[in-house]
């Protein structure tokens, strides 16, 4: 039992510290998983704390999984994990069951499992957690107190380091479809023998006699009984959704509606895309620098547009205040925030290839972007 329990130990540990650390540097991608579930649960009023709730979530992960590891406070951290996993084990149970949301969001992007794969690993992890927790008082340590305690600090600093480093630029790791190298009409395509979308065609039928109606499928609907029943409505359930490309629903609409994202993602040029999913709360800070390198691009004839899910009309408003000599686009508010963490970001591409993203704390001038383009 003494393995046993140390086992237990590290491995409950090193989860928290994984969940922690890949929301830690991904705060904003933590945020907007609080804003699903609190529209889920019609808590909309509450998404002004979204930000803040998945800053420390993270940060009491990561925590608890350094005082399981190196067995420090392991009363408090142990305590702490149980009360975790009780709560989160029953929250995806009841995510498995209602599917309110696609993805729990326990590994943010960095591993994406299904609902049900979710409350599975929960159910394993918290067998794990009950046995650290039953020995929390007879676990001995492996490490010397102090190195264990200068080990954790250290830990825990380069967490907080990574965390306010991925806050003020880009996550220090991408693990999202639209990340550095990516190509992105090869992540739209679909290859060849994939899995298709299946579907069950649901029939509902009306009982001329009775006047009710009745559900059937395609095994017992009673097409050719016209006598005594009348076609009613038709319901397609999708069963299996197939393949799904990395990248997907990614659109560039023009003003008057039109998908226009071929001219830019096949351009054999340099195409800068600046993302501003909302021109309300766009960062206006380094706007002055963003216009001069829109004005080089398009001096070098390179495309530089904006993308985003403002209205035209606050395009147009935003557009006349701050000077702004490139043209908006349409595109779905979820994908540009996928796209950077960053409002607003800079990815350029060249033939459909992303081969730069910027925060807006780090918008080049056209010299380094040249430089850091050659390099």
């Amino acid at each position: 039992m003494k393995i046993i329990k140390h086992i237990a130990r590290i491995i409950v540990g090193l989860t928290f510290i994984f969940s922690g650390f890949v929301k830690g540097i991904d705060p904003w991608g933590s945020a907007y998983k609080f804003i699903d579930y609190f529209v889920a649960m019609g808590f909309d009023w509450f998404n002004w704390a979204a930000f803040p709730l998945g800053v420390m979530l993270a940060f009491l992960e990561f925590a608890i999984g350094v005082g399981l590891l190196f067995n420090l406070y392991l009363r408090l951290s142990s305590w702490l994990a149980f009360i975790f996993m009780v709560f989160f084990t029953f929250l995806t149970l009841w995510i498995a069951v209602y599917n309110p949301v696609s993805d729990c969001g326990c590994f943010g992007d960095a591993l994406v499992i299904s609902n049900w794969q979710t409350f599975y690993k929960n159910i394993v992890l918290i067998i794990l957690t009950w046995i650290v927790f039953f020995y929390r008082n007879n676990m001995p340590r492996i490490l010397p107190v102090n190195v264990a305690r200068i080990a954790g600090a250290a830990v825990v600093a380069m967490y907080v380091g990574a965390a306010v480093y991925s806050y003020n630029h880009l996550p220090l790791f991408d693990f999202r479809p639209y990340k550095t190298g990516v190509n992105i009409p090869e992540a739209m395509s679909i290859p060849e023998g994939a899995p298709q979308p299946q579907y069950e065609n649901i029939f509902y039928y009306k009982n001329k006699n009775s006047g009710n109606i009745e559900r059937f499928t395609e095994e017992n609907y009673p097409w050719e009984d016209t006598i005594n029943w009348e076609f009613n409505n038709l319901e397609s359930v999708l069963l299996d959704k197939g393949y799904e490309p990395p990248i997907h629903d990614f659109t560039i609409e023009s003003p008057e509606g039109d998908n226009i994202i071929d001219f830019f993602i096949y351009d054999e040029e340099y195409v800068f895309m600046l993302i501003a999913y909302d021109l309300k709360k766009s960062n206006t800070k380094y706007q002055e620098k963003i216009n001069h390198l829109a004005e080089w691009a398009m001096d070098q004839d390179y495309a530089f547009i904006c993308l985003t899910s403002s209205l035209t009309d606050d395009s147009e408003k935003f557009a006349e205040q701050h000077q702004i000599p490139y043209e908006f686009f349409n595109c779905d508010e979820i994908t540009l925030k996928t796209m950077i963490r960053s409002n607003p970001g800079l990815m350029v591409i060249k033939n459909g290839t992303i081969v730069a993203k910027y925060h807006y704390n780090d918008i080049p001038t056209p010299e380094e972007f040249q430089k850091n383009i050659n390099k």
